[in-house]
This record gives structure tokens, C-alpha cells and sequence, in this order.
């Protein structure tokens, strides 16, 4: 039966704040599980240095080293795959594990940014591209991460696309819209999350008619995101933070999901939203665009042009069933779990049987 190590540099599957990345990862394992295989979370060790200072980085990788070679000591893996290295959260753990057991290593959304080398995160930026140099199958979210990885591909190495999904094997019940309700989903923080919720707020400006718009996330920044929507008065509903079911129900209810995607990898909330037969407005930016139709993408310095989509799907219902329809299709063709396990195993599973 093969026994799969798997390991989230940056966010642990049971990180107590929900994300994205906790989202993926949860879903990751959940792809790899199949029967007569046991997958093992085998730490939660979380190097992670959001400012770039050279003593935490070192200090992270002399911990590692001690959490590695305890792991060689114990471990009985037959591959060790790897959820997101990059120069702030690098791998420290797989690469030397992977070695001293003689067992492939499988890395799924790594990243290189060779322009981070000689600066603050020199030392991680050198950790990210060593793990990337080890792994013998590089897993890919989107192409614009495939650009850096296949410059520097060796010929032993696989780089595979996985594109992006839900833990599920089939399409939700499908959304039953209250009125001209839009959803936006974000999480508050500052940088780009509150650019978009800015950009939105933009684009809510110059709306027509009754329309009226419902807030999933929470965060530091609420007041400015509240600051932000203040001027639209009665028609603004926050709903905090809420659970799956909770975002489940709150797409159900919605005609237009609009979220602007300031420098999103590629964004849950895009799949979750057109699983259920919401319709997206976002901004035509890398890796946003290859999980939303194309229907849904306006140009990223156009607010107006986001106001016009919204209101087109708001107002024509002919309009609405088509993009609806297209959304669950895309969904059901190529982001749900049943794609992922078979693109991860049919990659994963000759690699194992070799080294046996």
C-alpha cells in the first residue's frame, strides 16, 4: 500500500485561518487519498518570513534541519510531495527527506523569483530553487508559474499542469439568485486584497438601477473596506466571516459574483462561485483568467467596464442562463476532484512503482 508524505510550507491543511491556501492544501490530500493509499501529514512546521530578515531565515533552517533528520529517523514514505515553496516559505524539509529515504520527490505549485536573489530573502530564494532543482515531478496551478519552472527544468525532471479545484466530485445544486444580489469575497487585509475591494467599489459606483451587494471576509481592514462602501448606503450587506456552508448558501443567493483579483494566484472563490452556476466579473489579469470564463473579464484599469458586465448580467436573463450554464461547465470539465486524481496519479504513480 503506498504511504504518501505530504507537507505545506506555508500553510498547514489545519492552519486555524481559513484561506485559500489552507483551502488547496485540504484539498490536495484529499485528491491524493485513493483506495490502498495513506496519506500522512507529517508536520506542520512553518517557515515562514513575511519581511525578509537574513537571522529568521537562518534560524529556520537550522530548526529544519533538527525536524528533518528526526523525520528520516521515523519515516517509511514510498514519495514525498510538497504543497507551495517560494522564497518567503521554501521547503526545507522535502528536499533532504526525500534524499536521505531514496524516495521521489513530488512538488506541487513551487516557484522561482531569481529576482529575490541578493536581496533580503537571498537565503530562501536559494532554498526555493534548490527544492525545485530535487523534485522530480513539478505540479503546476497555471501557466504563468510554468514559465520559470521549465527555463529551468533539468532533463530527469516532469512538469506537470494541474489546474486549480474543489474537493468534490460533482457540481453543487445550482444557484437560486434573490433579487439583483451581487456577492464580493475577499478576505480584509491591506494590499491587494483591499486594491480590489477599492476597484469594486469603483465599479459599484457607476451602477443603474436596484442592485444591492452582500460582503463575505473579514480582517484588519474592515474599516476601510466599510470606509470604502459607506457612500451605497442601505444596499451594502456585510456578512463577516463566514464557514463553507455559510459561502455555500451566499452563492446560492447571488446573480454576480465580482471580485477584481488584484494579483491573485488564481482565487477559490472564482471555482466555488461558477461551480454553483454564479456568473464572475473579475479583471483580466494572469492566473484569474485561466479559471474564469472569458465572458467574465474586463480590462484591469476599466471600473466602468466592470459596472457594465454586472449590470448586463443583472438586467438581461437570457444573458444570465448563458453564462450560468457556460460556468458549471467549465467547472464540471476540468476543476473538480476527479480530474485532479487522475492527473497527480498518473504522474505520481509510475514514479513510485520505479522505485520500488
Amino acid at each position: 500500500m503506498p504511504k504518501i508524505a505530504f507537507y505545506a510550507a506555508l500553510k498547514s491543511p489545519n492552519h486555524p485561518v481559513a484561506s485559500g491556501e489552507r483551502t488547496l492544501a485540504r484539498n490536495l490530500m484529499k485528491s491524493l487519498h485513493r483506495p490502498g493509499c495513506e496519506i500522512d501529514l507529517v508536520s506542520e512546521f512553518r517557515p515562514l518570513d513575511k519581511v525578509g530578515n537574513a537571522d529568521r531565515q537562518a534560524a529556520f533552517i537550522a530548526e529544519a534541519e533538527v525536524i528533518a533528520n528526526g523525520l528520516v529517523a521515523k519515516g517509511d514514505w514510498d514519495a514525498w510531495v510538497s504543497y507551495h515553496s517560494y522564497y518567503k516559505a521554501p521547503d526545507l524539509l522535502g528536499p533532504y527527506v526525500s534524499k536521505a529515504l531514496d524516495i521521489p520527490y513530488v512538488s506541487i505549485e513551487a516557484t522561482r523569483a531569481s529576482k529575490r536573489l541578493g536581496g533580503p530573502w537571498d537565503r530562501f530564494e536559494r532554498k526555493a530553487a534548490a527544492a525545485c532543482d530535487a523534485a522530480d515531478i513539478l505540479f503546476h496551478f497555471t501557466d504563468r508559474d510554468a514559465v520559470a519552472l521549465r527555463r529551468e527544468l533539468n532533463d530527469e525532471q516532469k512538469l506537470v499542469s494541474l489546474p486549480p479545484f474543489l474537493a468534490r466530485e460533482d457540481l453543487p445544486a445550482v444557484a437560486n439568485p434573490v433579487g439583483p444580489t451581487i456577492l464580493i469575497a475577499g478576505m480584509m487585509r491591506s494590499g491587494d486584497k483591499l486594491k480590489s475591494y477599492e476597484i469594486a467599489a469603483s465599479a459599484l459606483a457607476h451602477l443603474k438601477g436596484d442592485w444591492r451587494v452582500e460582503i463575505a471576509g473579514d480582517g484588519a481592514a474592515r474599516q476601510e473596506v466599510e470606509a470604502l462602501m459607506e457612500p451605497f448606503g442601505g444596499r451594502v450587506r456585510f456578512l463577516g466571516a463566514l464557514d463553507p456552508d455559510g459561502m455555500h448558501q451566499a452563492y446560492r443567493r447571488s446573480r454576480v459574483f465580482l471580485w477584481p483579483g488584484v494579483n491573485e494566484a488564481f482565487g477559490m472563490v472564482y471555482l466555488e462561485a461558477q461551480a454553483v452556476g454564479v456568473p464572475v466579473v473579475a479583471q483580466d489579469r494572469p492566473g484569474v483568467n485561466e479559471v474564469v470564463t472569458p465572458e467574465g473579464l474586463c480590462a484591469a484599469d476599466d471600473p466602468e467596464a466592470l459596472a457594465g458586465a454586472v449590470s448586463h448580467l443583472l438586467n438581461d436573463n437570457a444573458y444570465h442562463s448563458t453564462r450560468a450554464l457556460a460556468a458549471r461547465e467549465h467547472i464540471s470539465s476540468r476543476h473538480l476532484m476527479g480530474a485532479a486524481r487522475q492527473t497527480l496519479w498518473d504522474a505520481i504513480g509510475p514514479l513510485i512503482s520505479e522505485a520500488k
